[in-house]
């Protein structure tokens, strides 16, 4: 401590715990009354003697670098970390994602945003204790990046940035399966085979990226009532997981494809019964035998018949060149041709005064484009004989328009020799020769 100086002053007022002193050195100084000493009034001379406390400014001085050290080792050396952002599963309009607990030190927590493509998204929800979240309502096959930023009174720490495309229809990775109540055991262990081939996942317990629940029956096999629906049945509704019957796997399995699962709910029929094995594709209707087709002749009767023969021809819409007719087809169509001669021989030598007869609607005889070259006409004679004229080789008349007419009757296609002789009535045999 320095040497002591001393100051000599004139109390000139007390008022309300203050002193205005007056001084040489200074003229007008105030001062608390309280440090007076006691019966001082106005007019009272004072001495006030001032030192330096070298002794108490180290021990404060030392004692505020202490504090100091303590707020750096306590608030400088651990902060907040950035949180690590994981994907855990991804379908084809949903995303799960994951990180671990958050590391605050000793920061508060301000809030914690999830951000799709740049821009926030939404809040996580009691993010001291939530780890994970689920975001739906994406778009198929399409690419996003998420990140996390989390915000405390440490300041704002981003985490790492997460890209991820969506399915498409035909990849079955993404799909988590929650089991419930199978009376099936077989089918329950059909079920778990087909999703480990579609390369999906299942579990006992509903996750937070369960996607389906399957089972065949709401009950709780443990519980005395049987009518009583099981804890995950219930958990499943409440979080509006759809339910399912096992069908729905085999028909994802066997389609290669997510399938629509209108038609495979709980308490419906399937929309398409798995009558076979759930690793075999069912046979097409062209490869079924015709004792296990579901359908009956006259719709296999609608199917194109198997061509017999390859075309002659290679152009499109250009009808085959027609192949020459058989020996056999030739003599048929001969003798064919010889009765026709000897008919027509018999009419052309019917007399004057015979009724000619009525000329038939249609012939029922099929040329086939060639002739009896051993054909000839009888001789001409004194008496006139009708002429028939090959209708076949002369020019059509000029088309004259007239009303449309009801189409003769058809004669039945069996027809034979003797009816033709009926109706030509009586011949007369003239030498060909």
């Amino acid at each position: 401590m320095s040497a002591q100086e001393t100051f000599m002053f004139t109390v000139g007022k007390l008022d309300a715990g203050m002193a205005i002193l007056i001084g040489e050195r200074a003229h007008l100084i105030e001062f608390p009354s309280i440090l007076l000493p006691p019966g001082v009034t106005s007019g009272s001379i004072v001495n006030i003697a001032v030192n330096r406390n070298t002794t108490e400014e180290k021990r404060q001085k030392a004692e505020f670098w202490d504090l100091q050290e303590e707020i750096l080792s306590t608030y400088g050396v651990h902060k907040p970390e950035p949180p690590v952002l994981e994907l855990r599963n991804v379908t084809q309009t949903s995303v799960t994602l994951e990180w671990p607990p958050l590391k605050l030190a000793t920061a508060k927590l301000r809030s914690l945003d999830i951000f799709k493509n740049g821009q926030r998204l939404a809040a996580i929800p009691s993010a001291t204790q939530n780890t994970s979240t689920k975001l739906s309502g994406l778009e198929l096959n399409t690419e996003y990046t998420f990140q996390l930023v989390l915000r405390t009174t440490a300041g704002a720490y981003p985490s790492n940035v997460v890209k991820v495309r969506t399915h498409t229809m035909t990849d079955t990775s993404g799909v988590s399966v929650c089991f419930g109540n199978v009376q099936d055991v077989v089918m329950l262990e059909n079920a778990k085979l087909a999703l480990r081939e579609m390369h999906a996942k299942w579990s006992n317990k509903i996750q937070i990226d369960t996607t389906h629940f399957v089972c065949s029956t709401p009950a709780n096999p443990g519980h005395a009532d049987p009518s009583t629906p099981s804890v995950e049945y219930q958990r499943a509704l409440q979080l509006s997981i759809p339910v399912v019957q096992p069908h729905w796997i085999f028909a994802c399995h066997t389609e290669k494809k997510m399938v629509p699962i209108s038609g495979y709910y709980l308490g419906t029929t399937p929309s398409a019964p798995i009558s076979q094995t759930p690793f075999t594709r069912p046979a097409s209707m062209s490869q079924m035998p015709l004792s296990q087709s579901p359908t009956k002749a006259s719709h296999r009767a609608s199917l194109p018949a198997k061509a017999t023969s390859p075309p002659t021809t290679p152009f499109v819409n250009q009808s085959p060149v027609p192949r020459a007719p058989s020996p056999e087809t030739r003599a048929r169509s001969g003798s064919i041709i010889q009765e026709e001669a000897e008919a027509e021989a018999e009419i052309d030598t019917v007399p004057e005064d015979h009724n000619p007869p009525k000329p038939r609607p249609n012939s029922i005889h099929t040329r086939s484009g060639t002739m009896n070259r051993e054909f000839k006409f009888p001789p001409p004679s004194s008496e006139s004989v009708p002429v028939k004229i090959d209708q076949s080789k002369a020019e059509p008349p000029a088309p004259v328009p007239a009303p449309p007419s009801p189409p003769p009757p058809v004669p039945p296609p069996s027809a034979s020799r003797d009816n033709l002789e009926e109706d030509v009535g009586e011949t007369v045999e003239v030498d060909l020769s």
